[in-house]
């Protein structure tokens, strides 16, 4: 079951970072965009099983926390949106708040404070998501920066909890995200933007 979880998570997570950095600073990246959300989408459930089952709760709710605003992105990327409604935005991210303060508060609850290294890590993964996915939702090619942050930090985790496949997913979706990075400042140089 275990290898099976990390096969169907790490995959749809691995696609996911794939479209994503394919979509990035293209004109019309609609359908890889459309792929690259839905994708997540499909390998979040094995995701946030594989880190509840080590006790990674700040990692899995803000893996879980995500899926409003994954779904959001889904949504917008299939209207052709720019940008997801601004209510629907402000109710995902609230959501996404007070799951990732439950994941902490049960995550100090469990290890009796922050004890162990694999919550150092979990602090990293929440941070490079959540500054990451709020930098790439301006458009800022330092967003990237973040997922490299936490691609890095969920790597690392994974390989101190003996998953194997998903620490390897992790380096092999990093160097997406670097490639992401590097089309996403091509971009804004054309544009005459900001990182």
């Amino acid at each position: 079951m275990d290898l099976l979880l990390q096969i169907w998570g790490g995959g749809c997570y691995l696609l996911n970072k794939i479209f994503l950095s394919r979509a990035e600073g293209k004109l019309d990246g609609r359908t890889v965009r459309i792929w690259g959300w839905a994708v997540y989408l499909l390998g979040l459930p094995a995701w946030v099983i594989i880190l509840v089952m080590k006790r990674d709760w700040m990692a899995a709710t803000i893996e879980a926390g995500g899926a409003p605003a994954m779904l959001l992105g889904l949504i917008a990327a299939m209207k052709g949106l720019e940008r997801a409604p601004r209510l629907l935005t402000k109710l995902s991210e609230r959501f996404a708040y007070a799951l990732i303060l439950l994941g902490i508060a049960y995550s100090l609850y469990d290890y009796h404070g922050l004890t162990a290294v694999s919550q150092l890590l979990e602090i990293g993964v929440m941070a490079g998501f959540l500054i990451g996915t709020d930098r790439l939702a301006k458009h800022k090619a330092s967003g990237w920066l973040w997922f490299m942050v936490m691609n890095t930090s969920m790597g690392l985790l994974m390989w101190t909890q003996a998953k194997p496949i998903l620490a390897g997913q992790q380096l092999i979706s990093l160097c997406f995200v670097i490639s992401g990075y590097c089309r996403s400042l091509k971009a804004a140089h054309r544009r005459g933007g900001s990182l």
